[in-house]
């Protein structure tokens, strides 16, 4: 210790507070003394008494150094250096001779490479001498990096809000189904695209018996338990919407099957059926539905199969509810052979469907 602070004229404290990576190396090549920065980047090594060119690899001024003669040669001199074992951090600095008979002072920094120092060597102020600018520099990348955290988490609450926002605006509030504006989108994406679809509309029968009898609460209630039977009835990545009051339409993509869609609406229809219990009364619909294939046209159009989906449905109705109508050509000529003497609709809801 004697020997380091006559060198340097300093005490050995001081000279660690001024140079944090610092290393004395004796004439013969030997590390002498490593201050305390450096000895963190080796907590497992023990490096004092090791030669300083089996630990470090000079990479400039010259490489292939191997001789004490050699470290001599570039007293004086900037260097580069790297750990010869992992992970091989890079170091700068410069080599000093000492006056006390042959030895050198090496003294030591990250670089650019700083940051990724202090973040895997767990490094802080203290390990840095106090004139260091690396200091402002980890003070400015510690401000810059709580702006960046807090500046992600900002994004991602307005990321979130945004996608809440599409989501209620394409979401029945009351059912969690798709709402009219989805089912628009999907079917403009559909005839669009060309893919072959199904349309299928149902309406509830005797829903509004059950608001008059007991409540728009046990209205609510069935509609909630119709949308959970739709879900289970339909496939992932079926399309079900609530478009009206008790009015529902289901989008089914690729399939256009009629024997499969019949056995589908089927399954609804008995389903729908089967009595509700409300707050200790029973809740009694049904289902009617009407229902279309995008390859029954030539040329799909989406008024025209809402329309003749509708048409189906109001057929539905007529025959005693509870049952599903597939648009044929025989019900489209019916219809308009029908026309001038009835008041049925060509398209959209009736006024009256008998609920």
């Amino acid at each position: 210790m004697t020997n380091t602070a006559t060198t340097v004229g300093l005490g050995v404290e001081a000279l660690d507070r001024l140079m944090p990576m610092h290393l004395l190396i004796r004439p013969s090549g030997h590390i002498e003394r490593v201050a305390p920065t450096l000895a963190r980047l080796c907590p497992d090594e023990e490096l004092a008494g090791q030669r300083f060119l089996e630990v470090f690899e000079i990479r400039r001024p010259r490489q292939n150094m191997s001789t004490a003669a050699d470290l001599r040669a570039i007293a004086g001199s900037r260097i580069k250096v790297q750990f010869r074992r992992p992970p091989h951090t890079p170091l700068k600095g410069i080599i000093l001779a000492r006056g006390d008979g042959g030895g050198f002072l090496v003294n030591l920094s990250f670089g650019l490479s700083v940051i990724e120092a202090v973040q895997q060597f767990d490094l802080r102020n203290g390990d840095f001498a106090p004139t260091e600018l690396v200091i402002e520099m980890l003070y400015m990348v510690e401000a810059k990096t709580a702006v960046m955290e807090e500046s992600r988490k900002l994004n991602e609450r307005l990321e979130n809000a945004r996608r809440a926002a599409e989501e209620q605006a394409v979401t029945d509030m009351l059912t969690g189904l798709r709402n009219r504006r989805a089912m628009d989108q999907v079917l403009a994406r559909l005839t669009a695209s060309g893919k072959k679809f199904a349309l299928m509309h149902l309406d509830l029968d005797f829903f509004k018996a059950v608001n008059d009898t007991h409540g728009h609460a046990a209205g609510d209630y069935v509609l909630q338990e119709t949308a959970n039977i739709l879900h289970e009835e339909t496939r992932a990545g079926d399309t079900v919407a609530r478009v009206g009051g008790d009015e529902f339409v289901l989008i089914f993509e690729g399939l256009t099957d009629r024997s499969k869609l019949m056995g589908i609406a089927g399954r609804i229809v008995e389903r729908l059926e089967q009595p509700l219990f409300f707050q200790g009364n029973i809740c009694r619909i049904s289902g009617s539905i009407g229902l279309t294939t995008s390859d029954f046209y030539d040329h799909p159009d989406l008024d025209r199969m809402l329309s003749d989906a509708d048409l189906a449905l109001y057929a539905s109705k007529h025959k005693g509810r509870a049952c599903t109508t597939m648009v044929t050509e025989e019900l489209l000529k019916n219809a308009v052979a029908a026309a001038p003497e009835s008041a049925a609709p060509t398209g959209g809801k009736p006024a009256d469907r008998g609920h």
